[in-house]
């Protein structure tokens, strides 16, 4: 039957179910989840002690290179929100739907560690690095209570270690300007 309404989108067929024995799969792409988590902490690091053996000639191009990055994952975290929103709506997960109250939590904070990082870029790197090491501070706080509410909250370990190395890396790497 044509969808009556042509400005309402028509519905999306559901995904075939996951065999029973994915498990495998699963972990496969945990574990590849962890691996790209922990590669995409070497910029923060390689940086932050890169900062620290440079010479004072090369410290502001080093500096921008991880406030620019800093910035970048600081706005990577709020877009995650968005995926969880269109995941759960799609109707693929298997999951009900966001209530619109929590959908609409997640779409503004979504949106909110953008915003943060911002002013980050535009700052003297004296003040960015601390400013960007707060701001993954609070994405986690944040994402603490949204991921659980959201059924997620196996991901807070990686999550917590991930944004303590980055954070710690900043802070760091501000002693060195």
């Amino acid at each position: 039957m044509p969808n009556p309404d042509p400005t309402t989108p028509p519905p999306v067929p559901a995904a075939p179910a996951a065999p029973a024995n994915d498990a495998a799969a699963r972990l496969a792409t945990e574990r590849l989840v962890h691996q790209l988590g922990n590669a995409g902490l070497i910029p923060f690091v390689g940086l932050a002690l890169l900062m620290w053996l440079v010479n004072a000639e090369a410290l502001p191009y080093v500096s921008l290179l991880l406030v620019s990055y800093a910035a970048l994952i600081v706005s990577f975290l709020g877009g995650v929100h968005w995926g969880v929103v269109w995941h759960r709506h799609s109707g693929h997960s298997g999951a009900p739907a966001m209530c619109t109250s929590e959908a609409r939590r997640h779409l503004v904070w979504g949106i909110t560690p953008s915003l943060l990082a911002w002013p980050g870029l535009l700052m003297p790197e004296p003040a960015a690095l601390p400013w960007l090491g707060a701001v993954l501070l609070v994405c986690y706080a944040v994402d603490r209570k949204l991921f659980a509410s959201a059924g997620l909250g196996h991901w807070l370990t990686l999550r917590f270690r991930l944004s303590s190395v980055a954070a710690l890396s900043c802070f760091i790497a501000a002693g060195a300007v």
